[in-house]
């Protein structure tokens, strides 16, 4: 199943204007309230009140410090938008509600402050009084426009993150769905198909062992040993069908005798790999072995801490194996939780292979696992 695309929310035909172009008339409307709203025509006001509009265009990039060079505007001179459109701008942005309370409070203060500063004795102050509170107000306007714009861009980040995540957990449904009708006819191969090829194996293989006739034993012979690797196939069938995805790992070759050298060296423990087995030996057999050395190994490292493991390969005319000995422990042991059905599927390999596994103490202490196969005749 393909990945789910990401949601995109449509975006409002005035978030569509380019950022240049909104700039651009941002600031002609401020030079135009400048204009109309000229009181003070000496030079350096109205230096300051260029100064106020054109830092408009860097108010996304810096709101709090554009608004600031506003107020200096705002106080020689009776203008509101260039210090409204920064106020904006800064409540879009900024999630402090005392900064923008605080820069509220100065706004109206520098509007409603009278020019010259020292002209605030020839003044009424009442109105003064009455002007900042009207200022005051007025400020709310744009903090409020701008929390709300927040606001609705925080809701569509939101309700596109949760449309994202009903996406992916149809997603995860469709796969939980997949991998219980994977485990169920899992199920029904392994206890259905793999209990009667294993039925086929070990008759035939009574059957080889009571044959007198050289023709018929050889048929029964060919009938275990296409048994053993059927069932050796179906195991690893049902072990695919066991995974709930379909990750690259689950198609990986099997292990063969190829293998063991590179799970010796990487099994974390001090082990090392002796002797050889004769190279005609087929697949069934490689992985019995393989698994042979892969649980005994697994079983010192966690029943035997700081033991030392040896692996010995051998063969001779009639038959060939593998020897696992570890020595004694060296620490204590943790208390590891296991299936305890590791040695008794080995045990199982090895008798659809007609051989014998054994396992127990050994005379120095420590472990011994031995896997002991017959070697078939050439036909």
């Amino acid at each position: 199943m393909s990945a789910s695309r990401p949601i995109r929310v449509p975006r409002p035909w005035w978030a569509r204007v380019p950022a240049p172009v909104v700039d651009g008339l941002v600031v002609a409307v401020a030079g135009l309230d400048v204009w109309f709203g000229l009181w003070d025509d000496s030079p350096f006001a109205v230096a300051v009140a260029v100064a106020g509009c054109a830092a408009l265009v860097l108010r996304r990039r810096f709101p709090l410090a554009v608004f600031l060079c506003t107020l200096p505007a705002s106080l020689m001179q009776d203008i509101v938008f260039a210090p409204f459109a920064a106020l904006f701008t800064l409540a879009e942005r900024s999630r402090n509600r005392r900064l923008l309370g605080g820069c509220a409070l100065l706004f109206a203060l520098t509007s409603a402050a009278p020019w010259p500063l020292d002209d605030l004795t020839s003044r009424d102050r009442t109105w003064t009084l009455v002007n900042f509170f009207y200022m005051l107000a007025t400020a709310a306007a744009p903090v409020l426009l701008g929390q709300l714009v927040q606001a609705r861009r925080d809701l569509s980040r939101r309700l596109a993150e949760i449309e994202e995540a009903r996406e992916h957990e149809r997603l995860l449904h469709s796969q939980a769905v997949l991998a219980r009708e994977r485990a169920q006819l899992a199920r029904e191969m392994h206890d259905v198909v793999s209990h009667q090829v294993s039925l086929i194996a070990v008759q035939a293989g009574a059957l080889q062992v009571a044959a007198k006739d050289p023709e018929f034993k050889e048929g029964a012979r060919t009938i275990r040993s296409l048994s053993v690797d059927t069932l050796d196939e179906l195991r690893h069938m049902v072990t695919l069908l066991r995974a709930s995805g379909g990750s690259a790992t689950e198609l990986t070759p099997q292990p063969t005798l190829a293998d063991l050298h590179e799970l010796v060296t990487t099994s974390g423990i001090d082990a090392a790999l002796t002797g050889e087995l004769p190279p005609d030996i087929g697949t069934p057999a490689q992985r019995a072995v393989y698994r042979t050395v892969q649980e005994s190994l697994t079983n010192v490292r966690k029943h035997a801490p700081g033991a030392r493991a040896t692996v010995r390969l051998w063969y001779d005319t009639t038959t060939y194996g593998v020897t696992v000995t570890n020595t004694p422990p060296t620490r204590p042991a943790l208390p590891l939780p296991g299936s305890r059905q590791g040695l008794v599927g080995l045990r199982e390999r090895a008798e659809l292979l007609g051989g014998t596994f054994e396992s127990g103490p050994s005379a120095a202490g420590g472990y011994e696992v031995r896997l002991r196969v017959d070697r078939l005749p050439t036909p």
